[in-house]
C-alpha cells in the first residue's frame, strides 16, 4: 500500500475514533449527573479498552515489525521495550510541565494556578487524548488495514463513555450544558491530529514502525496508569473500578481476535 493511502486512512480513522467523544459528550444534554460509583466504572470500562488495544494492535504488532527490521533476536523486543519507555517519559515530561487539571487530583503543571479552571480542564482532556489518536494513526503501519481498524473501534467505543463523563464533570463545575458538550468534543478534535502525525511518521519511514507503534503505547500506558485507575480507585469503588477494566479488557480482546 502506498504511503499516502496510509496517512489518509490512518487520519480519516481517528477522525472517526474523535467522534466517539463527541457521542458522549452530547450525552450531557439528557444525562446531568453521574454517580461517583458511575463515574469510576465508566471510565474504567473505557481504561480496559485502552488497555486490551495497547497490548493486542500495538505492542504485539510492534514486537511482530521488530523482529522483521532487525537480525538480531534481541534487538526488535529493545526497540520495543525503549519505544515504550519514551512514549511513557515523553506524557510524563509533558504533564509536568503543562498546566493542566485532573477532576480529582487537582491542578499539576508548571504555572497552574495562573490559568482559567477551563483551559486547564480543555488541556487535561486534551493530553489525554493525543495518545488515543496517534495509537490509532500509527496503527495503520505497512498498511495493516484490519489492525487500524480494529484500534479505530476501540478507542472509539472508549471514547462515548469517557466523553460523557468530562461533560458530566465539566458541568458539576459550574458550565452550562452546551459549554460542557462544546469543549468535550472539542477536546476529541486533537485526535485526527495525532492519528495524522502517526500515519505521516509510519509511512514516511518504514524503520520507525516498531519505535512508533511502542510509542503510541508507552503514552497510552502512561494515562491508564498515571490518571484512570489512580481517579477510579480514589473514591472507596475499587473493586467495581477493577472488574469493570476487565470487562473493557475482555471486550476489547474479543473484538480484536472477530474482526
Amino acid at each position: 500500500m502506498d504511503p499516502g493511502s496510509v496517512v489518509v486512512m490512518g487520519f480519516v480513522a481517528s477522525l472517526c475514533a474523535s467522534a466517539g467523544t463527541a457521542l458522549g459528550s452530547l450525552g450531557v444534554f439528557t444525562i446531568r449527573r453521574l454517580s461517583r460509583r458511575m463515574e469510576d466504572g465508566l471510565l474504567s470500562l473505557a481504561a480496559g479498552i485502552m488497555l486490551a488495544a495497547t497490548f493486542f494492535s500495538l505492542l504485539l504488532p510492534a514486537l511482530e515489525y521488530g523482529s522483521e527490521h532487525y537480525d538480531s533476536s534481541l534487538a526488535g523486543p529493545l526497540s520495543v521495550a525503549g519505544g515504550t519507555f519514551l512514549g511513557a517519559a515523553v506524557l510524563f515530561l509533558i504533564h509536568q510541565y503543562v498546566p493542566h487539571e485532573h477532576f480529582s487530583r487537582g491542578r499539576e503543571g508548571s504555572d497552574a494556578y495562573k490559568l482559567s479552571r477551563i483551559w486547564l480542564f480543555v488541556t487535561a482532556i486534551t493530553l489525554h487524548n493525543f495518545p488515543e489518536g496517534l495509537a490509532v494513526g500509527v496503527g495503520f503501519a505497512g498498511g495493516e488495514v484490519k489492525n487500524g481498524v480494529t484500534l479505530a473501534i476501540g478507542i472509539g467505543l472508549q471514547n462515548i463513555p469517557e466523553g460523557l463523563a468530562v461533560a458530566v464533570a465539566l458541568l458539576s463545575v459550574g458550565y452550562t450544558p452546551l459549554r460542557s458538550a462544546l469543549i468535550g468534543i472539542a477536546s476529541g478534535l486533537v485526535e485526527p491530529v495525532g492519528g495524522l502525525l502517526g500515519a505521516m511518521a509510519v509511512a514516511t519511514l518504514e524503520s520507525l514502525m516498531p519505535w512508533a507503534l511502542a510509542f503510541a503505547a508507552g503514552a497510552m500506558l502512561f494515562v491508564i496508569s498515571d490518571e484512570i485507575i489512580p481517579e477510579t480507585h480514589n473514591n472507596g469503588n475499587q473493586n467495581l473500578a477493577t472488574f469493570t477494566l476487565l470487562g473493557g479488557f475482555i471486550l476489547m480482546m474479543l473484538l480484536d481476535t472477530s474482526l
